[in-house]
């Protein structure tokens, strides 16, 4: 299958088309491409354009178009349809995607849309879904699933399974309840082949179940599937009842989103932002950085103003500046870098006291590798071994401190609930550029007897 690619030419065709109100040849054209494809396509036209579109096209594919498209066009797409139309789109979606765009709905046409859904039962499940938090199991998972009683023989098993798939765009895992419907278990399809149909499910059935509390947050649940190679989890309330699954599609988007978020906050943007927001969202979103930067800066440019008079008799000194901010800024995001992502992957193991000492003695031996590479350039460029010598001890030194400052700050953040992945960006360059600075002026003023 050749990938698809979206083309200014197929932009305007489409866009034509549309001008001249030719249906058919539009349905056949979208009728080659896949949901996603036409969601990629309507993210680049006319709101009114893309409204036309999906109200042309039959709901078992605008639906799912729906829910690939950018939440801003969703959201002025929707506006453009009645609660009628809505509810229809919302019919063909699996109850998890339905209840994500319902919660997306303006609250005085959410009533409405629920009432004009047929499916009584699925409207039910998407009013249950959207009780949860959106940033818990709860709220990504799908009630669809097909689960099977403990006493029902194999026979009656069968049939019911055949029912309850009707519902189920795919059966990754059939999962055994009891009399109140809390999970017991899961069944292999292999025994229940190969098992007399007179045979009850509670003598079949595979105790042991991965499985997630409603309230579980969301990353965690990507751990657990990550680390168990899971297609899907059962999910269970708070007295163990069986209300729903998470699929593997589910926890992708998941780990995508907060890998943009780490991402952002390690660039040194604070809030969850795109390249086609306002200018005025991205400015709030840069500025506080950029703002810590500058005081940062100047903490730095006061720091240099207390050694003055040594830079005065010195001023080989004040060249090297730069080099001793980059290398503990630098030092300091490799060191955060790997601790976000052993705390991220859930990969650190042992005390905080040494995974420092390891930290110090890596940065200790980097440190002295580049000293001496330092050192020599600096003594044959200018003759004086002891401001060479002055400037190596002084790199030695702020890596070191930059290695356990990057190390630390992280690791604390994590204890304090906070997203250690903001220790990966300016934050932590900025601190240990002021540290830097000083300890540099610090030991070259101690080693040049100033």
């Amino acid at each position: 299958m050749t990938p698809f690619k979206l083309t200014d030419e197929l932009v305007s065709q489409i866009q034509l088309l549309i001008e001249n109100q030719n249906d058919g040849e539009l349905r056949e054209l979208m009728k080659e491409l896949h949901y996603a494809d036409v969601a990629e396509i309507a993210n680049e036209l006319e709101e009114e354009e893309a409204t036309y579109i999906i109200k042309l096209l039959n709901s078992e594919k605008t639906s799912d178009i729906l829910i690939e498209l950018d939440e801003d066009v969703r959201e002025r797409i929707l506006s453009n349809l009645s609660a009628k139309e809505i509810a229809g789109e919302i019919e063909e979606l699996d109850t998890d995607d339905a209840a994500d765009i319902v919660g997306e709905l303006p609250k005085e046409i959410v009533q409405s849309v629920i009432s004009q859904i047929e499916d009584k039962d699925h409207a039910k499940d998407i009013v249950e879904l959207l009780r949860y938090d959106e940033y818990s199991a709860g709220g990504l998972m799908a009630k669809e699933l097909v689960k099977v009683n403990e006493n029902w023989n194999v026979l009656t098993c069968v049939k019911e399974m055949r029912a309850q798939a009707e519902n189920v765009t795919r059966v990754h895992s059939i999962y055994v309840v009891d009399d109140e419907d809390k999970l017991k278990g899961r069944l292999s399809l292999k025994d229940l082949l190969t098992t007399s149909t007179k045979t009850h499910i509670k003598d079949v059935y595979i105790p042991k179940v991965d499985y997630v509390n409603v309230n579980e947050n969301p990353e965690e649940v990507a751990k657990i599937m990550s680390k168990y190679d899971l297609e899907a989890i059962p999910v269970v309330d708070e007295i163990g009842r069986l209300v729903g699954r998470i699929t593997i599609d589910d926890i992708v988007d998941v780990i995508r989103e907060e890998a943009d978020k780490d991402y952002q906050l390690a660039a040194g943007i604070s809030q969850d932002v795109e390249a086609d927001d306002s200018i005025w969202q991205l400015t709030r979103a840069r500025i506080p950085w950029l703002i810590l930067g500058l005081f940062g800066g100047l903490g730095a440019a006061a720091i240099m103003g207390g050694f003055e008079e040594m830079i005065a008799k010195h001023a080989i000194l004040f060249f090297f500046t730069p080099l001793i901010a980059a290398m503990a800024g630098n030092v300091g995001v490799q060191s955060s870098a790997i601790i976000v992502q052993g705390l991220a992957n859930d990969d650190l193991k042992g005390s905080i006291s040494n995974r420092l000492v390891k930290e110090m003695l890596l940065a200790l031996l980097n440190g002295i590798i580049l000293a001496i590479i330092l050192l020599l350039f600096t003594w044959f460029w200018k003759g004086d071994f002891s401001t060479a010598l002055a400037i190596s001890l002084s790199l030695v030194a702020v890596i070191v401190v930059a290695g356990i400052i990057g190390t630390f700050i992280p690791l604390f953040l994590d204890k304090r609930g906070i997203d250690p992945a903001i220790a990966t960006g300016p934050f932590i360059t900025t601190s240990n550029d002021i540290f830097g600075i000083l300890i540099y002026f610090w030991i070259a003023k101690l080693v040049l007897g100033i």
